[in-house]
């Protein structure tokens, strides 16, 4: 006598833990995701090296054309109208972060007299740390290159 199998068993991907993957997935990029808050496209001028540019930083950027545009490192990017407005942004910065260093992202065709008026702006506001952004290989603290 021949006896016939009830059910047939047909090859199955097990899914019930492809939520929680995805899920974790979600997580690891939300948390791992950094966001820059100055997205200000200028051309930096050349350089041999430069120093690596702190994280959490507040950012002055100016154009090809000109346009001034800040931000605390908090904030999205701003314009503002005038050299002048630069310094009030950064009296403002050093009472709000005493200590946050600022980053000057000029274009390479801007007129040096434009930055060297911005760098007397941050000077009178007492910013401690000026950085001047360029286009290069970065070295570290200790002066190795990275």
């Amino acid at each position: 006598m021949r006896l016939k199998a009830r059910h047939d068993q047909k090859g199955v991907i097990p899914t019930a833990s492809m939520a929680d993957i995805a899920f974790l997935l979600i997580v690891f990029f939300m948390v791992t995701i950094t966001f820059e808050k100055d997205k200000t496209q200028v051309a930096l001028p050349k350089t041999e090296l430069r120093f690596e540019v702190p994280k959490v930083a507040a950012y002055i950027s100016v154009t090809e054309q000109g346009q001034i545009r800040v931000t605390d490192g908090e904030a999205m990017s701003t314009p503002v109208p005038s050299v002048d407005e630069v310094g009030a942004f950064a009296a403002d910065l050093v009472r709000k972060y005493p200590t946050r260093p600022v980053v000057l992202k000029a274009d390479g065709d801007v007129q040096y007299q434009q930055v060297d008026r911005i760098l007397d702006e941050l000077k009178q506001a007492n910013v401690e740390l000026i950085y001047l952004l360029s286009e290069q290989k970065t070295v570290d603290g200790d002066g190795q290159s990275g």
